[in-house]
């Protein structure tokens, strides 16, 4: 277990915070170029649409086996060292999807990249360590806010560089700034190291056994399972909608709808202040509603034409930024539950989240081709009224703890990490 920091110690200076909130967009954004360049590189490599499409499915699959195999590292070895080394891997998948000639490289560097990228979930729990427990929620905000920009703005960015210089572009300007990263990481962070006190073994064990042990990563886990769901079947489906005939844009006009979700994502530094204030539980609440509510706006934007249009728009900004509440307040409620495991308790929850945004995307796949954009909304607002029932079951369950006041409250050990 970690000794306590004195308060002078905690202190995360604002330039090594929006360091970490670039690092953590970055990483996660080599898994997301793909997406609106599915047809360029297929016709580059001569690719089948079914061999194009896989190049998001490996991505997924090894971003999954990152946070699972990867991220509890974070509680067995040095932490500053365990980022930097999987940033520099990551610039180095990089270049092998840049310069890949056929499927079979350009699979492999993609799912590598996935693999390593999850140094974004290594940032995170780092960040929330390193700051004031008073600060833990607009630390975490702040960070999450880089990691999601860096979600919306690939497909922006993807398409702009492939119209510059061709897809292998974006590959190769991503690689050189996560090399940038891993030198400005070495340089900046302090080494942060938590003794477990397992192997590795026994650390990938107790990572699944955290299920069992708390409740609070359990309920927030199917909360974030449910939410991401959701959140994946809105950009998976949307691409659709606006190159069909509701409105025939071109792909380069749709990754710029990155930048209006990218509204949303700001909701996150917001969600993590309130979380401060002790108020995580009702800011979810409130943001499930939101949630619901979206879909309703987006339902209406499936007709095409200018109302239509600002209809669909707004029903994006609400949607992220109802989503990014409730995983920003997620996150400060399971970090706080024990200081010492968090980045397994980020591993399991972080698992949950993606599992159910693949889900989502699965789903939607199937929902498309049998009732379109209306079908599509159905599935959404579904999941929606999902996460708005559980979050009324764990209220309730709250409600019923010792004291009645539906705050559920654990002794925090004394921890916080040794730095040196």
């Amino acid at each position: 277990m970690e000794p306590e920091q004195g308060p002078e110690q905690r202190r995360l200076g604002r330039g090594t915070l929006l360091l970490m909130s670039v690092a953590t967009g970055l990483s996660v954004a080599g898994n997301y170029f793909a997406q609106p360049l599915l047809g360029t590189i297929g016709h580059d490599l001569h690719l089948s649409a079914a061999t194009a499409a896989l190049v998001v499915t490996v991505a997924q699959v090894g971003y999954g086996l990152g946070l699972l195999l990867l991220v509890p590292l974070g509680d067995l070895l040095e932490r500053r060292r365990l980022a930097v080394t999987l940033c520099a891997a990551t610039a180095v998948f990089l270049t092998v999807t840049a310069s890949a000639p056929n499927a079979a490289l350009l699979l492999t560097g993609t799912a590598l990249t996935g693999l390593t990228s999850v140094a974004a979930q290594v940032v995170v729990p780092y960040a929330a360590t390193l700051a004031a427990p008073a600060e833990r929620g607009r630390t975490v905000g702040t960070v999450m806010t880089g990691l999601l920009l860096g979600i919306l703005l690939a497909r922006t960015a993807a398409g702009l560089l492939t119209e510059l210089g061709g897809w292998r572009t974006v590959y190769w300007v991503n690689a050189a700034l996560m090399l940038l990263m891993a030198l400005l990481l070495r340089l900046r962070l302090p080494a942060l190291r938590t003794a477990a006190g397992l192997r590795y073994p026994a650390l990938l064990r107790s990572t699944l056994a955290l299920f069992a042990q708390e409740p609070v990563l359990r309920w927030r886990a199917v909360l974030g399972a449910l939410t991401f769901a959701g959140f994946s079947v809105l950009w998976t489906a949307v691409a659709f909608l606006l190159s069909g005939p509701a409105y025939g844009w071109q792909e380069s006009a749709i990754g710029l709808l990155g930048l209006v979700g990218a509204a949303g994502s700001l909701s996150a530094s917001m969600a993590g202040r309130l979380a401060d204030r002790g108020l995580a539980h009702r800011v979810t609440g409130a943001a499930a509603f939101l949630l619901l509510g979206s879909w309703g706006l987006l339902a209406a934007g499936g007709a095409g034409g200018a109302w239509s249009l600002v209809a669909l728009l707004a029903g994006v900004v609400v949607l992220d930024l109802a989503a990014q509440a409730v995983h920003v307040s997620n996150q400060n409620l399971v970090y706080g539950v024990r200081p010492e495991a968090r980045n397994r308790l980020n591993s399991a929850y972080m698992t949950s989240y993606f599992v159910g945004g693949a889900a989502g995307s699965a789903l939607t796949s199937v929902v498309w081709g049998a009732g379109g954009w209306g079908g599509v909304c159905t599935l959404g607002a579904g999941l929606a009224v999902a996460v708005v029932a559980v979050w009324v079951a764990d209220l309730r369950r709250r409600r019923g703890l010792p004291g009645g006041t539906g705050v559920e409250r654990k002794p925090v050990p004394a921890s916080v990490p040794v730095t040196r």
